[in-house]
């Protein structure tokens, strides 16, 4: 158990390093010998885990969608409306997040992977808005599909403007205002009027979400055992891929 959970740590750091190199670099100019010194881990230990750069960074915008969802709402559209704010909370703290949309729009990964991580948000904000429907809270013509495809394309486009402009440093309010101007479109107004789409949404319901994880984690420490050396079980492999 101690060794599984030392390589679930390591394929962390790395998935970390190399979101870092990503988000810096882009994907054409990212190399693993970069990952590797960010990561402070070995090649071997890279190439344990992730069998070429393409592999990493499918896992970079993979990791996107291990953390846990937002908190669940009566109200569907909030969580709806949460699920964006947060991810815009977590582009400029979160190097996996920050790095999943950077490779989302670079064109050069898009010609080697062929994925994105549009369509797994595109996904998530559907069934939020197929819930709400279901309850009475969309607006009739409201079609989930598109709103979902109309909403994650909305907020990359803002996030693109907030990073040449300002360095994201208006994200959450640019994003805020992209709210303000679409709920009004498929929200039924008793809804619409209890909607929180304040600039500070997704820190707050970020907090709440650290603080039940700290609740379900207990009082224990970590849980880790022997760590000398998180690198001990991946010793082998050798580079499978040129940078």
């Amino acid at each position: 158990m101690a060794r599984q959970e030392r390589a679930l740590r390591t394929r962390r750091l790395i998935l970390e390093a190399a979101a870092s190199v990503f988000d810096e670099f882009g994907y054409e100019r990212a190399t693993i010998g970069e990952v590797v010194a960010r990561a402070g881990v070995t090649r071997g230990a890279v190439y344990f885990h992730f069998a070429s750069k393409a592999d990493l960074a499918l896992g970079v915008i993979e990791g996107q969608f291990e953390a846990e969802a937002v908190p669940e709402r009566p109200c569907k559209l909030q969580e709806f409306v949460d699920t964006g704010m947060v991810v815009t909370h977590l582009v400029p703290i979160d190097p996996l997040v920050s790095a999943g949309v950077r490779l989302s729009v670079d064109h050069a990964a898009d010609r080697r992977l062929g994925v994105d991580a549009a369509p797994g948000w595109i996904a998530r904000l559907e069934r939020l808005l197929i819930a709400a429907g279901e309850r009475g809270e969309l607006l009739p013509h409201v079609v989930p599909a598109d709103t979902a495809g109309l909403t994650t394309a909305s907020w990359v486009g803002v996030q693109l403007q907030s990073q040449r402009f300002t360095n994201r440093a208006d994200l959450a309010e640019r994003v805020s205002v992209l709210y303000r101007h679409l709920m009004p479109s498929i929200a039924v107004a008793g809804v619409l009027a209890c909607l929180d789409l304040a600039p500070d949404r997704g820190a707050r319901v970020y907090a709440e979400m650290v603080a039940a994880r700290g609740r379900a984690e207990g009082p224990a420490g970590d849980g880790s055992a022997g760590g000398s050396d998180d690198r001990s079980e991946e010793t082998g492999g050798t580079g499978v891929e040129a940078e």
